[in-house]
């Protein structure tokens, strides 16, 4: 996709700092990194794909095992207090570029960094949970 921003990066039409590269996917260094040290890469699968609803099967698995290789190498790189691996998609989501990628970021404690700014969203009494789990379960039948 000529205007990506990512596939930019994929072509060599915009620098990046490359962690590795294959013929399907590119793990690269996050210009916004954490205070203590470099460790926010983001993972892409080389062929454009918006979010995960375009990627194919084949693209999720060559993505996600780098994911955790890339993570295993922050691990013992950096040793944090643990790794935290995210994906968005969709604006409402916080995707901000619109091409799959994944977050691999260290975390310390105490640093400041919170998933869901330290709050996690209410709990849901059993019997919503039940239906919900119902509902879902259906649509991975089909």
């Amino acid at each position: 996709m000529s205007d990506c921003l990512f596939c930019k990066i994929v072509a060599g039409e915009m620098p990046s700092s490359k962690v590795f590269e294959d013929e399907a996917v590119l793990a690269f260094m996050d210009l916004c990194q954490p205070e203590r040290g470099a460790g926010h890469v983001l993972v892409i699968p080389k062929q454009h794909a918006e979010n995960i609803h375009a990627m194919s099967t084949e693209q999720l698995h060559q993505t996600y095992a780098l994911v955790g290789r890339v993570a295993g190498a922050v691990e013992s790189v950096l040793q944090p207090d643990g790794i935290l691996v995210w994906q968005s998609n969709g604006k409402a989501a916080g995707q901000v570029i619109p091409h799959f990628h994944v977050h691999v970021l260290a975390q310390w404690e105490g640093d400041g960094y919170d998933l869901f700014g330290g709050k996690f969203p209410p709990q849901m009494d059993a019997p919503a949970l039940g239906e919900a789990a119902a509902r879902l379960k259906k649509a991975l039948e089909r």
